[in-house]
């Protein structure tokens, strides 16, 4: 055998042993505490919307009084910040078509 056949015969185990043990790491369950699940941005729409109704139109009053309610898990939510929150708040008021979180309160 040539050099160049074992050198390639090697590189493609070697190749194929990297691709397994790469397959082997990447998750493909969801996470328990995984906040981006549609359950999850559902459930911290209906935290926001009441936290707004309750009074809090500040993004920083928002985000406190979020964490301060009673529906609100710190443990399933710990990634929960205030940039999320205003993702969280931007895509709301984009899919129902408003303008401003005082709409919001309106409703």
């Amino acid at each position: 055998m040539k050099l160049e056949t074992i050198m390639m015969i090697a590189f493609i185990l070697g190749l194929i042993l990297m691709m397994w043990k790469l397959y082997v790491f990447i998750p493909t369950k969801p996470l328990k505490d995984d906040d981006r699940t549609p359950e999850a941005t559902q459930k911290l729409e209906e935290i926001m919307v009441a936290c707004i109704k309750a009074g809090d139109t500040d993004i920083k009053k928002l985000f406190l009084a979020m964490q301060a309610h009673e529906k609100f898990d710190k443990e399933h939510f710990w990634r929960f910040n205030e940039n999320r929150l205003r993702h969280l708040l931007d895509d709301y008021l984009f899919r129902k078509k408003l303008n401003s979180v005082e709409e919001i309160r309106s409703k």
